[in-house]
């Protein structure tokens, strides 16, 4: 997909990896809808700050209304909460899944007809190497990012006859907010991992594996389970 001129629908757009897609999306020469909760946070210069809960249905479907000429979603936002699948509240799991999983999943199928009618496009899923590893500290995330992987799967399927890719980019620990408490010398730059994502995404590419630890996961799939 050629990104200049491309009119792109970032969520989660006012800080961490979200921030760095939708301003080199602007650099690329796109037209960026930076969404979030509170629009007033996105300080992205030349960017259409716009209001998008993912966890609300009204305001995707205002914000796939305003955002009529959209022809790449990004679905980024995302929380972790930490929490475990047995030990942990399950208001918390909940929390994640509708987030992490039932947020794509709604804000993807308010946009698909949008960037059907504006001729295809791509739909780029901002996923996790806790789609394939699932450690018991992080059961939540990881179940969420797992169903969000098959969401992938699943609907890259089934929007393909109506042009549109679905892509979905995995990596590990990123220099954010959410991966503060993490070694530093585990955490990508999340510039880079964003420079590969819209790489992947003009050149095609199903599956983009951000980093080492990632690629050594996908192809530890074939054998035993993993872990840590």
């Amino acid at each position: 997909m050629e990104l200049k001129d491309a009119v792109a629908v970032v969520t989660g757009a006012n800080r961490g990896l979200g921030r760095h897609l939708a301003a080199q999306l602007v650099e690329r020469g796109a037209k960026v809808y930076a969404t979030a909760r509170r629009p007033e946070t996105v300080d992205i210069p030349g960017v259409v700050p716009l209001l998008l809960d993912v966890t609300d249905e009204e305001s995707i479907r205002a914000a796939a209304h305003t955002a009529s000429d959209a022809t790449l979603l990004v679905n980024n936002a995302g929380i972790s909460t930490f929490t475990p699948l047995i030990a942990g509240g399950l208001d918390a799991v909940r929390q994640e899944m509708e987030t992490n999983y039932f947020g794509p999943l709604h804000v993807t199928r308010a946009f698909a007809p949008v960037i059907e009618g504006n001729g295809g496009g791509a739909v780029l899923n901002i996923l996790s190497v806790l789609s394939w590893l699932h450690p018991a500290g992080l059961g939540s995330y990881a179940a969420a990012k797992a169903a969000a992987w098959a969401l992938t799967d699943a609907t890259r399927e089934e929007l393909a006859p109506r042009g549109i890719a679905v892509s979905a980019l995995h990596v590990g620990y990123m220099d954010t907010d959410m991966a503060a408490e993490a070694p530093a010398d585990q955490k990508a730059d999340p510039a880079e991992v964003a420079a590969q994502a819209l790489h992947g995404i003009e050149t095609g590419l199903p599956e983009i594996l951000a980093d080492e630890t990632t690629r050594y996961v996908k192809q530890s799939l074939t054998t035993s389970p993993i872990t840590v």
